[in-house]
């Protein structure tokens, strides 16, 4: 089989030459071809956004070019085959949030910005809210082609602050007809006689009062409607305890248990809450550091991860939960991660 960026690290790795180049280049980093285990699934090119550097786009192509060298046979078929994708492929549902308003948060990168874009490439107005303007510009930009009556709303904004709130449910209007609470960061793995009180705080403000200021400002709106859909990120932390450091995992706790009461309590009221669990996904979200402590308890238990997955295949499951398709679903917690939580 013909090698391309868009062969997966397992096909690399299996590969009679593409292993041994890929192997050689490992080592070079000190690293093995284990370190790529839950990694096999995902496109080699995808290796640029996930390494945070380690992996970037000049060390790709020497990769390429090394396999051209080595097996000249082999790369002329690909180019003439203009070999695509492989694998899973983003299958679009044209109208499905036709007419409708849906708020994003972290609407800038990663999963949010994957949920923005497949929500308003099947017919929705976006309100896409993030801390960064410059990238919110970017992805306004990238999405001209859309359906009528869609389009992106960007508001820049910190979910934390009350303030940015009220603006990014002033964008969306009279009625809010989804929430995607997406926005989160990570924590440095620290146990807790390690954490500092500026990280826990911060954690906790932007995974969980975040959350919490979003749902309360759309609530009102959806009584009044009878009718909504709020997802939240929570996260395999929200579920163990094994796969973070103390910080991270009592914010995603904490959102599970948020998604639940939210239920039960609006359930008679016609909106819904939904959780998403992922587990190992490829966006590159920054971890700030590897606490002395925290950081070398957890690595053996991140080996179980089984795969990788990627910020599209997540939004497939959120953008499900977002849709009026998710009707008999409240309070569900659904681990999107490949089957890490069944280890």
């Amino acid at each position: 089989m013909a090698l391309t960026v868009h062969s997966t690290v397992g096909e690399w790795l299996d590969h009679p030459v593409g292993g041994q180049i890929l192997a050689g280049f490992l080592a070079q980093g000190g690293a093995t071809p284990d370190s790529l285990a839950p990694a096999r699934s995902l496109p080699l090119e995808q290796l640029v956004a996930l390494s945070g550097g380690k992996f970037p786009a000049a060390a790709l192509d020497g990769l390429i070019a090394a396999y051209r060298e080595a097996a000249p046979d082999e790369a002329a078929q690909a180019d003439a085959e203009d070999e695509q994708p492989t694998g899973w492929v983003e299958q679009i549902t044209p109208g499905r949030f036709t007419g409708q308003t849906v708020i994003v948060t972290g609407a800038a990168s990663g999963i949010g910005r994957a949920v923005a874009s497949r929500v308003a490439r099947e017919g929705g107005r976006v309100v896409a809210a993030d801390i960064s303007e410059e990238k919110l510009g970017e992805l306004a930009a990238t999405l001209t082609d859309l359906p009528a009556g869609a389009e992106v709303v960007p508001v820049a904004g910190d979910i934390s602050d009350q303030a940015d709130v009220e603006r990014m449910v002033l964008a969306a209007g009279d009625r809010v007809d989804a929430l995607a609470n997406v926005a989160g960061i990570m924590d440095d793995m620290s146990a807790i006689h390690e954490v500092t009180d500026t990280l826990w705080e911060r954690v906790l403000r932007v995974n969980l009062e975040g959350t919490m200021r979003l749902t309360r400002a759309v609530v009102p709106s959806m009584l009044t409607a009878k009718e909504g859909r709020i997802v939240n990120v929570a996260s395999e932390a929200g579920l163990r305890g094994s796969a973070a450091g103390v910080a991270y995992t009592a914010s995603k706790h904490a959102v599970v248990g948020l998604t639940k009461s939210n239920a039960v309590m609006y359930a008679k009221h016609g909106i819904r809450t939904n959780a998403v669990a992922p587990g190992g996904v490829a966006t590159g979200i920054p971890v700030p550091g590897q606490a002395e402590f925290g950081a070398p308890v957890l690595r053996p238990h991140q080996i179980n991860i089984l795969s990788l997955a990627t910020a599209e295949e997540l939004a497939a499951s959120i953008t499900f939960l977002l849709s009026k398709d998710s009707v008999n679903l409240n309070g569900a917690i659904i681990a999107s991660d490949g089957g890490w939580s069944a280890v």
